[in-house]
């Protein structure tokens, strides 16, 4: 499950006190919050540079009498994507009936129709990366990124099989893949036309890991193999070299 710090849960306190009282100042939305104008200035600046947040003009009522009035800030529509609503129980209850009346696979065909939007977009990026497995790889976590994925990679090896492991600290669609694991599997596929090479789903936020893990081979394989290893606790792979004893059972 996805554990929040302290720091993120002050900045949304601050982005739900923008989104109330807007357009509020750091000063304004310190008094309300109980925190000091600087640390809100901070959260504000980290808000405003993912386009949570966006400055507004203050007119009279925030003026500070001769100079510069102080600068006051309103939730940008980005940033009214991020704030908590009702809009996760909609999609499951939609789902719910879609899956009463039309069955499992209409789930996974309305799973395949969001995934192939982002897919078409993130096809467009990945296509300056060439055919290199990690290079592409390396883009797909920069797009992942920019989508709200919180994605990174590193390199793992087992043997002679090497590859990367693909972490995603955060899933845009989490509480609804819970109910409906269609969409982690569309994602997979996903994943794996983008990159050219069959992946393997490890773990997923939606089953209980921290991190959705996959793993990405960037070997040429003979035949398809298993990845050696089990998830450990932290949605990551024991990749210790097979030996005979392991081998044989």
């Amino acid at each position: 499950m996805f554990i929040k710090t302290d720091e993120q849960r002050t900045r949304e306190r601050v982005l739900a006190a923008v989104s109330e009282h807007g357009p509020v100042t750091a000063a304004e939305v310190g008094r309300l919050l109980g925190l000091t104008a600087a640390a809100v200035r901070r959260h504000l600046d980290a808000l405003a540079d993912h386009g949570a947040v966006e400055e507004h003009d203050p007119g009279t009522s925030h003026a500070r009498g001769r100079g510069r009035p102080a600068r006051a800030y309103v939730v940008s529509e980005r940033g009214h994507g991020s704030l908590p609503g009702a809009y996760d129980e909609l999609a499951a209850q939609a789902l719910r009936y879609l899956d009463e009346h039309g069955g499992p696979d209409a789930v996974a065909a309305f799973a395949r129709e969001r995934v192939a939007g982002l897919e078409s977009r993130y096809a467009t990026r990945l296509a300056d990366a060439g055919h290199d497995v990690a290079a592409r790889a390396d883009v797909l976590v920069e797009v992942m990124t920019e989508d709200g994925f919180a994605a990174s990679a590193r390199p793992v090896a087992a043997g002679a099989l090497h590859g990367v492991q693909l972490c995603q600290g955060h899933c845009p669609v989490g509480r609804v893949a819970e109910e409906f694991p269609q969409f982690c599997d569309a994602e997979t596929e996903a994943i794996s036309r983008l990159l050219g090479v069959h992946v393997q789903r490890l773990a997923t936020l939606a089953r209980g890991a921290h991190v959705c893990t996959t793993f990405i081979p960037t070997t040429a394989l003979s035949r398809p193999a298993r990845v050696p290893g089990t998830p450990d606790d932290h949605g990551g792979l024991d990749l210790e070299t097979p030996t005979p004893e392991r081998a044989s059972r």
